[in-house]
C-alpha cells in the first residue's frame, strides 16, 4: 500500500475549533480532507451513552452521509430480530460450519448479556445511527466488509490448536457473570487507549484474529469512510477501530486482497492428506514387518473412538449419537474430507431434530450453559464441536501408540 494523504498534522486544532462550534463529545474524531469534513464517533457497542451521542451528533451536524459499522448482513440480522427461526441445522452441519456457528453465538451470547444487563440491545447505537440518518435524508453507507469473510478469514487464519483455546476462552466468556459490569466500567473499556491495549494483549495470543478480525476491518472501514460524499460526513464505528483509521487515514487499500477467502496453505494440505496416508503406512508396516497389526488396528480404534465418544457424551449427545462417535472417528480420521463431529451432529439432529421452538428459542436459550444444553440446535453444535475435539486427540494419541507398538516389536 502506498499513501496518496498524510493523517492531518492539525488535528487538534481541528477538533477544538469542531468542540466549540458543536460541543462535540471526546469520543469524536475530526478529520478534514478538501471541502470535506469527516465526524468519527468512535462508541461502545452495547452502551446506552453511545446511543445517545449517535442521536445527539447527527442532530447537531445535519451530515449528508452517514457511514456505519455493518455490512449487509448484519445490517440484515439486526432489523429481523427473528432469523434465527430460519436457521437450517443439517445444512450448517453438513457444509461443515458447526464449529463456525458455535463461535458466532457464543460471542453473541456474551455481547447480549452484557447488553440486557445495560438495558441495550447490541448494536443499538448503529439502529440509532439508520434512524437519525433517514430522519434528515442522509446517505447511509454501510462501510464495514462483509462478516461472512470477516469469519471466513479470521477462522481459516487458525491452526487445530487456536482453535480449541479460542473456543474454550469463548465457551468461559459466554457463561462468565455479567453481575458485576456496569455502565461506568463499560464506558472506561470504550476510551481508546483502554481498548488499544486489550486489542494488543489479543494480538499476542492470537495474531491471525488481530490481524483478520481488527487491523484488517480497520484498512476497510477507513476505505469507506474517506470515499464516502458529502460536505460533512458522519462516521460511526467501535472506538477500537479508531486508532486504525487514523493511522491508515488516506492510504490506497487493495480491497481484493483483504476481502479474499482464506486458502489452505502447502502446510495445512500436506497434513489434511499427509497425516492419514502416514498412519495406514503405519498399519501396512504392521502387518508386513511384525505380527502386530492387529493390535495396531485395535489401538487406533480404541483411542480415536473413545476419545470422540467421549466427546459427544460430554455434550449430552443422544446414546446412538456417542455409538456412531466411537465407529465413525477412527475412520473419518483417515478421510480429510469428512470429520466425526459431520457424522455425529447429523445422528443428533435426525434422533433429537430442532424444533421451531428452537429456533425461535435460540438467542435467548444461548444465555446460559443451561440454555445450550437444553437448545437441540446448539445441542448439536456442541456435539460437532467436542466429538471432533476427541477425534483429533484421539488421532495424535492413537498415532503415537502405534509408533511405540512398531518400536517395542
Amino acid at each position: 500500500m502506498s499513501e496518496t494523504s498524510n493523517p492531518p498534522p492539525s488535528e487538534e486544532s481541528q477538533r477544538e475549533e469542531a468542540q466549540s462550534e458543536f460541543n462535540l463529545p471526546e469520543s469524536v474524531t475530526v478529520i478534514e480532507k478538501g471541502e470535506q469534513t469527516f465526524y468519527i464517533l468512535g462508541t461502545a457497542h452495547v452502551s446506552a451513552k453511545s446511543v445517545e451521542e449517535v442521536d445527539e451528533l447527527i442532530e447537531k451536524l445535519k451530515p449528508q452521509t452517514v457511514v456505519i459499522e455493518l455490512c449487509q448482513a448484519r445490517h440484515d440480522s439486526i432489523n429481523n430480530e427473528e432469523r434465527w427461526q430460519n436457521t437450517n441445522i443439517f445444512k450448517v452441519v453438513k457444509e461443515g460450519k458447526g464449529m463456525l456457528l458455535l463461535a458466532n453465538l457464543m460471542l453473541s451470547s456474551f455481547q447480549k448479556r452484557i447488553g440486557d444487563k445495560l438495558g441495550v440491545k447490541p448494536g443499538a447505537e448503529m439502529v440509532s445511527a439508520m434512524t437519525k440518518a433517514k430522519e434528515i435524508d442522509a446517505e447511509v453507507v454501510l462501510g464495514d466488509r462483509d462478516v461472512q469473510i470477516t469469519l471466513k478469514r479470521t477462522w481459516g487464519g487458525l491452526s487445530f490448536w487456536e482453535k480449541s483455546k479460542l473456543m474454550s476462552s469463548l465457551l468461559f466468556s459466554s457463561f462468565a457473570e455479567a453481575d458485576e459490569l456496569d455502565e461506568e466500567e463499560l464506558e472506561k473499556i470504550k476510551k481508546q487507549d483502554v481498548l488499544t491495549e486489550m486489542l494488543e494483549e489479543l494480538g499476542k495470543s492470537y495474531p491471525a484474529i488481530s490481524e483478520r478480525l481488527i487491523h484488517e476491518r480497520d484498512l476497510y472501514l477507513m476505505h469507506s469512510i474517506y470515499h464516502s460524499q458529502g460536505e460533512k460526513v458522519v462516521a460511526v464505528v467501535g472506538a477500537g477501530h479508531v486508532p486504525g483509521i487514523r493511522k491508515h487515514w488516506g492510504e490506497e487499500v487493495d480491497l481484493a486482497a483483504i476481502t479474499e477467502l482464506p486458502k489452505g496453505g502447502y502446510w495445512g494440505k500436506f497434513f489434511k492428506w499427509g497425516f492419514p496416508l502416514l498412519v495406514v503406512l503405519l498399519f501396512v508396516w504392521s502387518f508386513y514387518s511384525s505380527d502386530i497389526g492387529l493390535e495396531a488396528i485395535w489401538a487406533w480404534f480404541i483411542v480415536n473412538g473413545s476419545l470422540s465418544a467421549l466427546g459427544a457424551l460430554v455434550a449430552l449427545g443422544h446414546p446412538l449419537t456417542i455409538i456412531s462417535a466411537f465407529f465413525a472417528a477412527p475412520i473419518t480420521s483417515l478421510n480429510p474430507m469428512i470429520g466425526a463431529g459431520m457424522v455425529t451432529g447429523l445422528v443428533e439432529a435426525i434422533m433429537r431434530k430442532p424444533k421451531v421452538k428452537d429456533c425461535h428459542d435460540l438467542q435467548l436459550d444461548t444465555s446460559s450453559l443451561k440454555g445450550f444444553y437444553r437448545n437441540r440446535i446448539t445441542r448439536v453444535l456442541l456435539v460437532v464441536a467436542l466429538s471432533n475435539v476427541g477425534s483429533m486427540l484421539g488421532t495424535w494419541l492413537g498415532t503415537a501408540w502405534i509408533i511405540k507398538l512398531l518400536a517395542e516389536g
